[in-house]
């Protein structure tokens, strides 16, 4: 069921970029983030790799490994191109000074080359075991040894032989309990079965956290959730006349690299596609989800738990259409506008770009999840008083159900109380269940920005 939006206008507050960069310094640390990339196939994932770079900030990147290039077939020989992903991040690393100038935490140049790795450039299970490993499976080894409690969180955008085989030498040579605790620290995207190591993957170790962007088997993989971020909603975001006027020129060399043609098909402009950056939108700390919730959805798309680990494509409605691509989709003008602000980070003073609203909900000025325990019945009283903008900017206030990501199904109303507040009514019928409502944030500057944060409500 659709609830009524709130919808709230306010003058936004202006802040200073010092305490922006204060207010970010007390976020949760950074989520880490391993990249396994089939880059010097499809150009879309050097695509994937530029919109990267730009969030580059947003994440502890430990690793950007190049696995065997293209998918099985697609090229002539068997390969592996870091230096396609070196290329790409010292485009960064030459506009990495005016990317700082507009958020803090951008890592170095030499930072990022430092983490760029090989894999093996022959995919599939016959390429897992003794005399297979690569730069990249050790590397994922390292990182999850390494005595820190974030997890690591994978992302395959091609084969995922770098992965099997890390944990094939995990399995050969440690103990079962010492297996768990590796398997526990790991969390993995993987966009679709682009071999035989995934389905390996999953049916040798049972309970790993495992989100699999794919259709169901005998359907058509264009309907794979992961297609949202080119497929659905409004495709003129994804033309190659957006990308020229916002990315490709006039944007800096980052921009400059960014492929102006992709190979699928259908694609209604053959331009955009970065069919695998759902892949690390799952792990953004945007304020919208939670990676340990993947039927929560969130720019990465939704998904419904398979099994004990395993999770599969969920769909989403936007009007009529309910399909899992909307999962992603949905999000797009958000997301588009996003990108388009960073790469004008990449070359434009502060005062000249626009930066995302930093919203407050219920007094907390964090991205975490919150979540509120109400009875059956009762109100909840949410509350944006605090939030600004740091260009002084107006803001859009909006107070919405996701309806798929809770499992109270029937309609919910809500009523404002204040020019930044609303109340939320918990119907006497939700007993039992969870009410998921979305603080959107959006101001008006150009491009306009949208921030996040949700509130999870519990009934008893």
């Amino acid at each position: 069921m659709i609830m009524r939006i709130v919808t709230i206008t306010l003058l936004a507050l202006t802040v200073t970029r010092q305490a922006v960069g204060q207010q970010e310094a007390g976020l949760s640390p950074k989520p880490r983030l391993v990249v396994l990339t089939d880059i010097g196939g499809d150009p879309d994932d050097q695509q994937s790799m530029i919109r990267l770079m730009t969030y580059a900030n947003e994440f502890q990147i430990e690793g950007l490994t190049a696995s065997a290039s293209g998918t099985p077939g697609e090229l002539k020989q068997d390969i592996v191109k870091p230096e396609l992903i070196r290329e790409i991040v010292d485009a960064y690393g030459q506009v990495h000074h005016n990317l700082s100038l507009h958020a803090p935490g951008y890592p170095t140049h030499e930072y990022l080359v430092e983490r760029i790795r090989s894999g093996n450039p022959r995919r599939g299970i016959k390429n897992v075991g003794d005399g297979h490993d690569t730069q990249g499976s050790q590397w994922i080894i390292e990182a999850v040894d390494r005595p820190d409690p974030r997890p690591v969180n994978v992302t395959i955008w091609g084969g995922s032989t770098e992965l099997a085989q890390a944990l094939w030498r995990v399995r050969h040579e440690r103990s079962a309990e010492d297996l768990r605790r590796f398997l526990g620290k790991l969390r993995v995207y993987a966009i679709g079965h682009q071999d035989d190591t995934g389905p390996w993957i999953i049916d040798n170790f049972p309970g790993l956290f495992y989100v699999l962007g794919m259709a169901p088997e005998g359907r058509d993989q264009r309907e794979a959730v992961y297609r949202g971020m080119y497929l659905g909603g409004d495709e003129s975001l994804t033309s190659l006349e957006w990308l020229d006027t916002h990315v490709r020129h006039d944007h800096g060399p980052l921009g400059a690299l960014y492929p102006p043609k992709t190979w699928t098909a259908p694609n209604a402009h053959s331009a955009l596609k970065e069919g695998d950056t759902p892949s690390w939108f799952y792990f953004l700390p945007n304020g919208l989800s939670d990676p340990e919730h993947p039927e929560w959805g969130g720019w990465g798309g939704r998904f419904r738990r398979e099994v004990a680990g395993l999770y599969r494509d969920a769909a989403d409605r936007v009007g009529d259409t309910l399909h899992a691509r909307v999962g992603v989709s949905r999000w797009r003008p958000a997301f588009q506008n996003e990108f388009q602000a960073r790469m004008d980070w990449c070359v434009k003073p502060y005062h000249e770009a626009n930066h995302p609203p930093q919203p407050v909900c219920n007094g907390d000025s964090s991205r975490k999840v919150q979540s509120i325990t109400a009875p059956a019945g009762g109100a909840v009283r949410l509350s944006a008083v605090g939030s600004r903008d740091p260009d002084g900017d107006q803001l859009l206030c909006r107070w919405w159900v996701y309806s798929e990501a809770g499992t109270y199904r029937d309609s919910v109303s809500a009523a404002v109380e204040g020019p930044l507040e609303a109340k939320l009514t918990v119907p006497p019928s939700a007993a039992g269940t969870e009410i998921h409502v979305i603080l959107e944030l959006t101001d008006d500057g150009s491009p306009p920005l949208a921030a996040y944060r949700r509130v999870v409500i519990s009934a008893p």
